[in-house]
């Protein structure tokens, strides 16, 4: 905590060829600044992708050199990877009483970072609070999210109504109301997560290049007693899909190797192995008669292309796939080791952001 009771809040951005996007989530963050109580800094990181130059010159020419420290990434390492590192480096300045994800491609609405402070500073409880969004136009989208399962995985494969309304209780968005909520998880487009969870558990899992991530950090911070909220009071525009460019899961674009990868390790890290292989097949066979339902109607063209090939060919049902590396994470307790520096250097997977 800062000086006369004022809350450190460290807030993380990770760039990756979204330059323009993150100086205008920073300028949304300096108006912010100003909240009484709260003392805000970020750290933005360069997930080496060439945006520091861009990003630096902004800082200098608007003077946010005192709050905003830039750093670049020695390699593209991911959305995981970016993050601990940014959170690294908040925890070497001194140790924040609160840690806020945001992505680059948001900008935060006023209050809202204070919204999700109060909240948390009233439930001690909770761990982890997560805002509503908007698009571009000031649509709203308050969605949060439920773990995924068996159940959702054939749910969206098969996308027929009927399927969805039988098993609603399974489905992983939720459209929210317009009170606090206790959910799963949370994007981590806007996550703001207590310091005491990062102390618990660590940061997020490297081991996920991007997607999947965030519910499997909120389901480790659950374990660990730290409950999740949505926090609607907290708004946060979010233009969507422009920091990953994959705008959405369910398209007729071959989705990259790394969202198979960490599907794979979602299902087997959470479930085990031979749960997750139970899985696999309930997939398969939900994606074959999604194909088929999609081919009788004549809508072949929105099914995700070769999505049955590559779910079987990154499936554990496979031997050479269940070699499933321990979680690999920023650990508060791990800072002066040797460890952390050999880590962050380690060779990145295969395929880019």
């Amino acid at each position: 905590m800062s000086a006369a009771g004022t809350l450190d809040i460290a807030v993380i951005i990770v760039s990756y060829r979204s330059a323009a996007l993150t100086v205008d989530a920073l300028r949304s963050l300096a108006a912010e600044r100003a909240t009484s109580g709260l003392a805000i800094r970020a750290v933005v990181v360069d997930n080496a992708s060439g945006d520091a130059p861009q990003i630096a010159h902004a800082v200098s020419a608007d003077s946010w050199q005192p709050w905003v420290t830039l750093i670049t990434a020695p390699r593209n390492g991911g959305f995981a990877y970016g993050n601990n590192l940014g959170i690294e480096h908040a925890y070497a300045h001194t140790r924040p009483d609160y840690i806020y994800l945001l992505n680059p491609d948001t900008q935060v609405r006023p209050g809202a970072i204070g919204s999700l402070i109060r909240f948390l500073e009233q439930q001690p409880e909770v761990g982890i609070a997560g805002s509503t969004f908007e698009n571009q136009e000031g649509v709203d989208w308050p969605m949060a999210f439920r773990f995924p399962t068996l159940f959702s995985e054939i749910d969206s494969a098969i996308s027929f109504w009927l399927i969805t309304r039988a098993l609603r209780r399974w489905v992983v968005a939720m459209t929210m109301d317009k009170f606090p909520q206790r959910v799963e998880w949370v994007a981590g487009a806007s996550m703001m997560v207590r310091a005491a969870v990062i102390d618990a558990i660590g940061g997020l899992d490297e081991n996920y290049f991007l997607y999947f991530e965030e519910p499997d950090f909120c389901y480790r911070a659950n374990r660990a007693g730290f409950s999740t909220w949505y926090v609607p009071s907290s708004r946060v525009m979010h233009i969507g899909g422009q920091s990953t460019k994959v705008h959405c899961i369910i398209g007729p674009e071959r989705l990259p190797p790394w969202w198979f990868e960490s599907r794979r390790r979602y299902f087997a890290v959470r479930f085990g192995i031979a749960r997750a292989m139970v899985i696999d097949v309930a997939a398969v066979l939900a994606a074959v008669l999604g194909l088929f339902k999609r081919t009788l109607l004549g809508r072949q063209g929105t099914a995700v292309s070769h999505y049955i090939r590559d779910l079987l060919h990154y499936s554990v049902l496979w031997r050479a796939n269940r070699n499933i590396p321990a979680l690999r994470t920023f650990a508060p307790g791990e800072m002066d080791k040797a460890t952390t520096t050999s880590r962050r250097l380690a060779p990145a997977p295969d395929g880019g952001r």
